[in-house]
């Protein structure tokens, strides 16, 4: 096993480098210039889609556009908001923050790019059915002979939509909180682990087995309940502690530069440490979601795009940040060893005593279960991508199987895996966004064109 944690420890090490940091952040940050900042001017009408004023119901496509966001958000908001933060601050200190709200006002740009791709070259199945996704926006936009990148990106995917890490911080969570102070397990944790990885399996399946469909209602419904919930927790947090705000904004800018307060002033660790935690968080750049809101019904790409540019700035510059000031107005960060979930709850704990660390845990529990249901997702439209839907099944059931294995291997390892596999998500597209981004400024213009002109029609 220690060589196993070893070699993704040095595979994700790898990955993470330089040329990776220029592609994701220089390139998100290309795209907002050259886009001349349209998915922030463009904001009052990205709501009214939102609305469903513009809502086409004749469009091809299989869900709503607040269907695509909401199960996109369902994969997004999740264990990276409660665990990734914690797992980032304890690694690469306060100043990791400012540079994961760095790579999210890029990522708004990104998302803006790769799902109106989505939707300007969907591509069709064996069955003949409609898909999105970087693998169909490299071979229709660029053409087959960069077929490779698809491919690269696909079997990427099946590794990096793995329900690894939700279920190993989801045990965690339960174990720390409720079973270790009741006495019910000891420090061998592992036939615990064991069986709420096989419930946890059970539980996923049951809406894995009923399609999108279900996964789009499900993530519909539950997304809003968590995200009401968990904010209200820690703004409760926030508020406890105002008077500490304005010391930890000053923290997180002066670590941000300096990287003094875990890293040593190794400041370009503390920024690739952000980069990785906003990339694990939002997923802008990775390609997830653009699979989600290719089966948007949708037939106007930049109203897509227009959609899904919300995604990062939810994720991180509101969830992330409530997180991470929870964190270190508490002062955990200081004195936790850092095992993602466990420093989270430690700051629930301190901040209400009696109930903090529950309310933790029904968050925890919903994050978690509607990230499941959007990976399966994910991961299988790779699996397809790659083998065809004959053996389609194959992937649930394996897919179910590494929920127990989640649930009972170490945080480390599942962090190193996930990322590296997110890095190699991020080549195929990030080049296909870098490359088609005039035809989707052309688009936009044309789009903006007519909506000026009062040529847009609202349903």
């Amino acid at each position: 096993m220690e060589k196993i944690d070893a070699f993704l420890a040095e595979a994700s090490r790898l990955a993470w480098g330089m040329p990776l940091l220029i592609l994701l952040m220089g390139g998100g940050l290309f795209l907002m210039l050259y886009c001349r900042l349209i998915p922030f001017r463009m904001m009052r009408h990205s709501l009214s889609i939102l609305q469903g004023k513009y809502q086409d119901p004749n469009a091809a496509g299989q869900i709503t556009p607040f269907q695509a966001m909401a199960s996109a958000l369902a994969s997004t908001i999740g264990m990276g908001n409660i665990s990734g933060v914690a797992v980032g601050i304890a690694m690469g200190g306060p100043g990791v923050l400012f540079w994961m709200w760095v790579s999210a006002f890029v990522g708004m740009a990104t998302k803006f790019f790769t799902c109106t791709l989505s939707i300007m070259y969907r591509g069709r199945n064996e069955l003949g059915a409609i898909e999105g996704g970087p693998m169909y926006m490299v071979t229709e936009g660029l053409g087959k002979k960069w077929k490779p990148l698809s491919i690269l990106f696909a079997f990427a995917g099946l590794f990096g939509t793995l329900p690894l890490f939700q279920a190993n911080q989801l045990t965690q969570i339960i174990t720390d909180v409720v079973l270790k102070p009741s006495g019910m397990v000891g420090e061998d944790t592992f036939i615990s682990n064991l069986f709420m990885g096989m419930a946890m399996a059970l539980l996923v399946s049951i809406i894995l087995f009923g399609g999108l469909k279900r996964i789009a209602a499900v993530a519909t419904k539950l997304v809003p309940l968590m995200v009401v919930l968990y904010t209200g927790s820690v703004l409760y947090i926030i508020f406890s502690n105002i008077t500490a705000i304005p010391s930890m904004f000053a923290l997180i800018f002066e670590d941000a530069f300096t990287g003094n307060a875990v890293m040593g002033g190794a400041v370009m660790q503390v920024i690739i440490m952000g980069a990785r935690r906003a990339s694990f968080s939002n997923e802008a750049g990775i390609g997830t979601a653009a699979m989600m809101h290719g089966e948007s019904q949708n037939n106007e790409p930049v109203r897509e795009g227009l959609v899904a540019m919300w995604e990062p700035f939810i994720d991180t510059i509101v969830v992330c940040t409530m997180t991470g000031l929870a964190i270190l107005v508490t002062g955990v960060w200081e004195t936790n060893s850092g095992n993602g979930v466990t420093m989270t709850a430690q700051a629930f704990g301190v901040a209400m005593p009696q109930i903090g660390k529950y309310l933790l845990v029904i968050c925890v529990f919903i994050f978690a279960f509607t990230s499941l249901f959007s990976y399966c997702y994910y991961g299988s439209k790779c699996f397809t991508y790659l083998f065809g839907f004959k053996y389609r099944r194959l992937y649930d059931y394996f897919y179910i199987l590494t929920i127990i294995i989640g649930a009972i291997v170490t945080i480390t390892s599942v962090i190193n895996l996930v990322d590296t596999a997110f890095a190699l998500m991020a080549i195929p597209t990030m080049t296909c966004a870098l490359l088609l981004s005039p035809r989707v400024m052309a688009a936009s213009k044309d789009y903006l064109a007519r909506l000026k002109a009062g040529q847009i029609q609202q349903f």
